[in-house]
């Protein structure tokens, strides 16, 4: 068959191009971004459907989404490609697609899996005559995941949000409130450790064209937004704006997702070198700087609250208020329970009966004060039973011999005075705090711990550790365990910490550095928010739960190697804005899936 005419209607930048006659050789001759390469698409787009036997639906390729009236008639074979203007997510463009994926996939795995041939007789790093051209046309950048996170913005409503909640600028010359946020937040995604970083993003003109933007805010510019937030109201509202979007997020989970909202706090210190920073104070171990409050949720490990505070303050202090601004948040979202955890610091006996009473659940570390100590020590011996804690993880493959433990020879050897925790047990007990006037249920775990120097056991130690609770259906250990997992809000405070770099305080005052934490901290909000809208349904939806479980508990920095980092091509063309990939990931096929939840 020889193709001698075609038709395209409706196809990307393509209108209708009707009956264009084709001979042994055809020029296309035409100005940038007139349609030459779609005209070509559609050619390459039909030929591979008509010499298909069956689309990846396994549906007959002439009735496959956005492909219609293909035509063929003996020798001349005319036929016509029509569709979705500007939807690049029908059936044949998705085919194509997933071939390109799939020989680049199989080309890096022969190269990593199949046989050396380079040879053995010199190192195989050996690249020579090395040279360095500046590229005219192609231009590209190195963190193409930025535009799914864009689209993701823009789907959610988070940039109108924060216009309408919060106005600390009089004008707009030309940057808005939502510029400067997503500007900070947007450079931590971008591994940007530092306001200085921003310099690299402001002088990258590719990267400036995928945000489709002239411009980004300068680093100087960056902080004295940062110093707009001259009192705490703006900054709530801040976080206000933050919750819309996220509701609008979880509005698309699921009806399990909103079985219980597990709400953990904890403080952390935040350590300057600064001598005139506003706000900073000395802290209960020598630390000066800033005693910031984190109220997150355990289930995606989103940040909800960040609230700043002089380095001094007890770790507890506006904590109910917080909390209680996230219990709102959670039951405006639907959540059926809501569950507070917290360390010994959290346990705020003054609240507890108001949640109670409100039908908030909470598991809270308490204080071993004498009279608890008192009353463990009086309970009979039945009251206590063995606490069988579960193990950490599973192994997937046979027991594998132990390496040497190095670090407890050096100890035997030098006599050091060390703890070892022999058995442990639970028991409970009613108790009513002073300032409550209802009574609750106290966990007791008493644990024998052994004091060893070098190969000597010296005596054994009784401690107790108290949990106090509201928790009626749930056993000791359970209880126990729940108050364990908070310690999970670590690993997110590490992230903030090193990965996000939030919990920083590069400007001048108390309000400053909170909105800047804040701002910052949203990239990892972006971070959960991206694995969140994860389809999770049809034929592989395991396989996508795991998948969405996954990239919900990344590490950060993971995160954006394998879903940020992604080298793509920029360009404009029949007025969309193209990433053209430029190279495959392990983790490309769970990228496109969003690319195509969110429709681009």
């Amino acid at each position: 068959m020889k193709l001698v005419a075609f038709t395209v209607r409706n196809y990307r930048s393509i209108v209708e191009a009707y009956k264009l006659s084709l001979d042994n050789y055809t020029v296309l001759v035409g100005p940038n971004n007139e349609g030459k390469s779609n005209l070509l698409k559609a050619v390459v787009l039909s030929l591979n459907l008509l010499t298909s036997p069956e689309t990846s639906e396994g549906k007959d390729p002439f009735s496959c989404n956005g492909l219609k009236d293909i035509k063929s008639s003996g020798v001349f074979g005319v036929f016509q490609v029509s569709g979705n203007r500007g939807s690049p997510t029908h059936g044949g463009f998705q085919m194509i697609m997933r071939g390109m994926v799939e020989r680049r996939k199989r080309s890096i795995e022969r190269r990593l899996n199949g046989p050396i041939t380079q040879g053995f007789s010199q190192p195989m790093l050996s690249a020579s005559n090395i040279h360095f051209e500046l590229s005219e046309r192609t231009r590209a950048i190195s963190h193409g995941g930025i535009g799914l996170i864009h689209q993701l913005v823009r789907e959610i409503g988070l940039a109108e949000a924060i216009d309408r909640g919060v106005q600390v600028l009089k004008i707009h010359l030309p940057y808005h409130e939502s510029d400067h946020v997503l500007n900070l937040a947007y450079n931590a995604i971008c591994e940007g450790r530092c306001l200085e970083d921003i310099e690299l993003r402001r002088n990258d003109e590719v990267f400036l064209d995928a945000l489709g933007t002239q411009r980004i805010p300068d680093p100087t510019t960056a902080g004295d937004f940062c110093r707009r937030f001259r009192c705490r109201g703006p900054i709530d509202r801040l976080q206000d704006a933050f919750d819309e979007a996220r509701r609008v997020v979880w509005a698309k989970q699921p009806e399990a997702f909103f079985a219980q909202a597990t709400i953990d706090m904890d403080g952390h210190l935040v350590a300057t070198a600064g001598e005139c920073k506003q706000g900073m104070d000395i802290a209960y171990d020598g630390t000066w700087g800033y005693h910031p409050l984190l109220v997150s949720l355990a289930n995606t490990g989103e940040v909800l609250r960040v609230v700043n505070r002089p380095g001094n303050r007890p770790s507890h202090e506006g904590a109910a208020a917080e909390c209680d601004r996230a219990i709102a948040l959670c039951r405006r979202a639907g959540f059926r329970k809501i569950l507070l955890r917290g360390d010994t610091d959290f346990s705020q006996s003054e609240h507890l009966d108001r949640w109670d009473a409100d039908g908030v659940q909470f598991h809270f570390g308490y204080d071993a004060t004498t009279n608890l100590k008192e009353i463990a020590d009086n309970l009979p011996k039945t009251a206590w039973k063995k606490l069988v804690r579960p193990p950490r993880w599973e192994a997937r493959t046979g027991e594998r011999r132990r390496p040497d433990k190095i670090k407890q020879e050096i100890v035997c050897k030098r006599e050091f005075e060390v703890l070892k925790l022999k058995s442990e047990e639970v028991a409970e007990f009613a108790y009513q705090p002073t300032k409550c006037k209802k009574t609750y249920r106290m966990i007791a775990i008493r644990k024998n711990i052994s004091v060893e120097k070098g190969e000597k056991r010296l005596f054994d130690e009784i401690r107790y550790f108290f949990y106090i609770t509201n928790d009626h259906p749930s056993t000791p250990a359970e209880v126990v365990f729940s108050a364990n997992d908070r310690c999970n809000q670590e690993n997110l405070i590490e992230q903030l910490s090193n990965g996000v770099r939030a919990f920083r305080a590069p400007v001048d005052n108390l309000f400053s550095n909170w909105a800047y934490m804040t701002m910052t901290a949203l990239a990892w909000n972006l971070k959960a928010w991206w694995a969140l809208r994860l389809p999770e349904d049809g034929r592989w939806a395991e396989k996508h739960r795991k998948e969405k479980q996954t990239v919900l508990k990344m590490e950060f920095r993971r995160f954006v190697n394998y879903l940020v980092r992604i080298p793509c091509q920029i360009l404009r063309s029949g007025g969309r804005l193209i990433y053209r990939l430029l190279n495959w990931t392990p983790w490309l096929g769970v990228f496109r899936r969003l690319a195509s939840e969110l429709e681009c």
